[in-house]
């Protein structure tokens, strides 16, 4: 009795911890499934964006200074088929995002600070996604970038994939600002970004919709989607981001008609979730509402990730106090 008791109650707490997350149809576009990474040398998966040019595939990348590697996951197996070492690059420092632009070329965001946003510059860089899948050493170009306002911390880095303007969310507890860089990076001098509005979430990733119109962010409780308006955000919904150890990354499968949920740590799994309103296609909310990110809102979208991880925890000790009563009496 105590044995099927303890067994229903874990079971109990294992819905309730993973209630969140939403599953995804699996049909029409590769990696829907989500999948678990497998190599052991990819232990802080921190970005995630899927291949163009090899079906299945998607690119990640340790976190921090771990070398100037990405590497290219089998979402069927869950192995890695190709490792890249940039070169052209200096040290990384605090590797942070991918992104995939319209040009087939990669962005890799060294964007994070670890020192609360106080280094004076920061960098992306740009490399042409591989033809063949192998281990291969890749030149990149390396871009200096500064922010209008002053230095920041950052997690998030999104290439549009129609105009293949770049652009940058901050990480911040009281919500991300949003900055949009030149219509051209330049190798040769510094890259200036500017803010144009604001994102209700503490943002550890986003993606573009592949059809440019749609937003996607998430943080480590919860996820938000925004209409991308031109530029003039406009929030769409909340998503539903999986519990997960250490949330880092998200992906849209190459269709648009899931996203992809990553997390830190060894044999981390990718997980799938709902597209609000289609993927962007029709820039409606699912709850017929919209309110501009940058006015209004006070950070609700953060709030709310605090209230749903809150619940989540409330619930869990529910349950474990209900299941210590029931063996008392048992």
């Amino acid at each position: 009795m105590r044995r099927s008791l303890a067994f229903l109650f874990g079971a109990l707490l294992a819905g309730v911890l993973v209630a969140p997350a939403v599953a995804a149809d699996s049909a029409g576009s590769e990696g829907a499934d989500g999948f678990t990474i497998k190599d052991p040398r990819i232990t802080e998966s921190s970005g995630l964006v899927a291949s163009r040019a090899h079906p299945g595939v998607y690119w990640t990348h340790n976190d921090s200074d771990d070398g100037a590697f990405l590497y290219a996951v089998d979402s069927k197996t869950g192995e890695t088929v190709a490792t890249v070492t940039m070169t052209g690059v200096g040290r990384p420092r605090d590797v942070e995002a991918i992104s995939m632009g319209p040009n087939g070329h990669l962005y890799v965001g060294d964007i994070g600070d670890n020192l609360g946003g106080t280094w004076d510059h920061v960098w992306i860089y740009e490399l042409p996604e591989p033809k063949q899948l192998k281990n291969q050493t890749v030149r990149a170009t390396q871009y200096d970038v500064k922010y209008a306002d002053g230095a920041r911390d950052a997690e998030a880095l999104m290439v549009h994939p129609k105009t293949g303007r770049v652009y940058i969310v901050s990480k911040n507890e009281d919500g991300g600002g949003l900055y949009e860089g030149p219509a051209k990076l330049t190798p040769s001098g510094t890259n200036t970004f500017k803010r144009i509005g604001a994102i209700d979430l503490w943002v550890t990733d986003g993606a573009f919709s592949p059809d440019g119109k749609q937003l996607a962010v998430r943080g480590y409780f919860g996820g938000l989607a925004y209409d991308w308006n031109g530029g003039k955000v406009k929030k769409e919904g909340r998503l539903s981001v999986p519990l997960q150890g250490q949330g880092e990354s998200m992906a849209y499968t190459p269709d648009g008609s899931t996203l992809l949920y990553g997390s830190e740590g060894s044999d981390s799994s990718v997980e799938p979730g709902n597209v609000p309103g289609g993927g962007g296609g029709d820039g409606k909310s699912p709850s017929g509402e919209g309110s501009s990110a940058d006015g209004g809102g006070g950070g609700d979208g953060m709030n709310a990730d605090i209230k749903m991880g809150a619940v989540a925890l409330v619930v869990a000790l529910a349950v474990i106090y209900g299941l210590k009563r029931l063996l008392r009496r048992d």
